[in-house]
């Protein structure tokens, strides 16, 4: 593994790069390069190919090192970025939407040089793997959707309550007496809608996150027309496991993959079994 960092649009942006030791010295040739292709007797057809990786909300490329590791030892190359505003990335200068970070990977494959790569995206990482894939479907292979966000649900009754009493709280917490608990209130009110992660970020991210999670991206998944694997975990509370349902449903070329006893993080509750099914969709394609 290595780590490089690189400037798009005046972004600093970090990222990781996972792959086999030796497949240089195959692709070079000579003695060592025909010596290493004897070991494996037959050349792998999904050598070399690329897995882009995106983190979910408040994760970063280390998050994934792990899954990372095992697709690399099977061939793969694998590039995890710490998306703007997380890990060693630092935050864009004003609010962003799933639109404005589509665009952004589309300059960071550019500037790096990917081509054909698969592109897999996890939670927050799946909405923006959503709207990319409908953005500039010429610029990957295969979809991998992983407990993917981006479906907006009707409120719950105690969710309308909670909301019409913000705006209330909104008026109260606006004067000056109290204005200084706003900022509390409003995370509380964020805990109810079981968008925890809203407590948990400062600044412009705050004003991002709002803006990731109002958009319904469920009209956007008839539009993708590529090979897609979605995974999801059977026991996930953060994202039901409904919308992988729905996913399946409304994206054409679609398979779906349920793992047992899993929650929203298949990538640390079962890295190597997660590492398998990816390199399976991926290994199927190119035989």
């Amino acid at each position: 593994m290595r780590e490089e960092r690189i400037s798009i649009n005046g972004l600093e942006v970090n990222y990781k790069i996972f792959e086999e030791g030796n497949r240089g010295a195959r692709e070079a040739g000579g003695w060592l390069g025909r010596e290493a292709l004897s070991l494996h007797e037959t050349p792998r057809p999904w050598e070399g190919c690329s897995l882009l990786i995106l983190h979910g909300w408040g994760g970063s490329s280390g998050s994934w090192v792990e899954v990372s590791e095992h697709l690399a030892k099977r061939g793969l190359k694998v590039i995890v970025p710490d998306l703007p505003g997380f890990g060693k990335s630092i935050s864009p200068s004003i609010p962003w939407e799933v639109k404005d970070y589509s665009n952004f990977l589309f300059n960071f494959i550019e500037k790096i040089g990917i081509a054909e790569a698969n592109l897999m995206g996890h939670s927050f990482g799946g909405r923006i793997t959503i709207k990319f894939a409908t953005l500039y479907p010429q610029k990957f292979k295969n979809l991998i959707l992983c407990a993917s966000a981006g479906i907006k649900h009707p409120l719950t009754l105690g969710q309308k309550i909670v909301l019409n009493l913000s705006l209330i709280g909104n008026f109260l917490f606006s004067k000056r007496p109290l204005k200084r608990f706003k900022d509390i209130a409003r995370n509380i009110f964020y805990s109810f809608l079981r968008k925890k992660d809203y407590a948990k970020v400062k600044g412009v991210m705050k004003e991002t996150f709002q803006k990731v999670v109002a958009e319904d991206l469920r009209a956007e998944l008839s539009k993708i027309k590529t090979r897609t694997l979605i995974i999801w975990g059977q026991n996930d509370k953060s994202v039901p496991l409904e919308d992988a349902y729905l996913m399946k449903e409304k994206i054409p070329q679609s398979t779906l993959e349920i793992l047992p006893k899993v929650g929203h993080t298949p990538n640390l509750e079962e890295p190597e079994k997660l590492a398998e099914i990816i390199f399976n969709f991926i290994r199927t394609e190119k035989s």
